[in-house]
């Protein structure tokens, strides 16, 4: 009997040991082919405690209640090794729409199929009707002039003038993000765009490029409103190695974002990069709601010093309406272009920039931390219609 009572009581065990391992194993994956982070343990979290830094919250946020703090440490394997990400690489699905372009180069004459080939390959990339009128009148007037002849000078023509493009607008060199504040002020980084763009894992890789470069970063998960939100932003966290401020499920996002900027003046932090709901551009109270948040982000000891605004690539010229609406709102200080490596439509990019006058400043060229790409023109440009892309 005894004998029994002892192999019943290890099979009991062992089956308790198995719903452990089932819940570690239920862990929200990041993206295919990215092996799934430790469960984050919260058990130990102590709450947030407003008013820490200051003397009285504002009257327009609603106190956060029960936002904790997720401290995270990922053990040094969890960020997926993977192989540097190229812009040669991201630009295959784009390049195939810009194949009759570069097949121009070897005409010994520009004919008439020329011309048609070439605003084809612009519209279908998304370069736009305007930005696409504009060049080719350009490349009409030129030819005409006789300083253009053949279909190597052309193509060559195109692609300084698609430089010039994306040359006009400024942006700082290999991507920074402004750091640059007040004496004792925290930088504010605020992402925003509409659902499913790719916003929280855009953060995810901006925590990681900061952390690599030793910035100490605390994570705001201001989207209060979409399931798992918060979740999936301190998976990210963990992947990282860096603190994230959660919110309760429906807390007024301002509050959050209050909390986490306030936590990081008092513990040294060195930036708050704040997620934001999927704010629908096209609705009135919501962009209105987002212009409270950038307020209150702005506020002592904050100073929000980019609004990063992530579209997604494969909307083409859609993306166009969405920079435009949320630049009114807001105030955008530049885009990444997410989902990159997956869309056809890269020319949206000159399209952005050449409208809006709006830097890009980020391509997200995949699921892993890494896969993060500097805005660079004459590197984008080149893969799109060099015969050979650039690594």
């Amino acid at each position: 009997m005894v004998t029994v009572l002892i192999i019943i009581g290890i099979v009991v065990v062992l089956a308790g040991a198995g719903v452990v391992v089932a819940k570690r194993r239920s862990s929200p994956a990041l993206g295919a082919g990215t092996p799934a982070p430790q469960r984050i343990e919260q058990a130990a979290v102590a709450p947030v405690v407003l008013n820490a830094t200051t003397d009285a919250v504002p009257a327009d946020v609603a106190v956060a209640e029960d936002a904790p703090v997720a401290p995270v440490v990922a053990p040094a394997d969890e960020v997926a090794e993977s192989t540097p990400p190229s812009v040669g690489a991201a630009s295959a699905k784009s390049r195939g729409i810009f194949a009759g372009l570069r097949a121009a180069r070897r005409l010994k004459a520009i004919e008439p199929s020329t011309w048609d080939e070439l605003e084809s390959s612009l519209l279908r990339g998304d370069v736009g009707v305007t930005t696409t009128t504009r060049l080719l009148e350009t490349l009409r007037a030129e030819v005409a002039a006789g300083t253009v002849t053949d279909g190597s000078g052309l193509l060559e023509r195109l692609r300084i003038l698609l430089i010039a493009t994306l040359s006009q607008v400024e942006r700082p060199e290999h991507g920074e993000l402004s750091l640059e504040v007040a004496a004792g002020r925290v930088p504010v980084w605020l992402l925003v765009g509409v659902n499913g763009v790719g916003k929280t894992t855009t953060i995810g890789k901006l925590a990681y490029r900061a952390g690599g470069e030793g910035k100490k970063v605390l994570l705001a998960a201001g989207d209060t409103f979409r399931a798992a939100a918060g979740e999936q932003l301190a998976t990210w966290g963990a992947r990282s190695e860096v603190d994230v401020v959660l919110g309760a499920a429906g807390a007024d996002p301002s509050a959050v974002i209050f909390d986490a900027v306030q936590r990081a003046g008092a513990r040294g932090f060195d930036v708050v990069i704040a997620d934001t709901a999927g704010r629908l551009h096209n609705k009135v109270n919501l962009v209105e709601e987002l212009k409270k948040i950038r307020r209150v982000a702005d506020r002592e000891p904050g100073q929000v010093t980019e609004v990063l605004l992530v579209i997604d690539a494969t909307t083409g010229q859609n993306a166009l309406q969405q920079a435009r609406q949320f630049t009114e709102a807001v105030s955008v200080t530049g885009i990444v272009l997410s989902k990159f490596d997956g869309s056809a439509r890269g020319g949206v990019v000159v399209a952005i920039e050449a409208e809006l006058k709006i830097p890009v400043r980020f391509l997200g060229v995949g699921e892993h931390a890494s896969d993060l790409i500097a805005f660079e023109p004459i590197a984008f440009v080149d893969a799109l219609l060099a015969d050979d892309p650039v690594a």
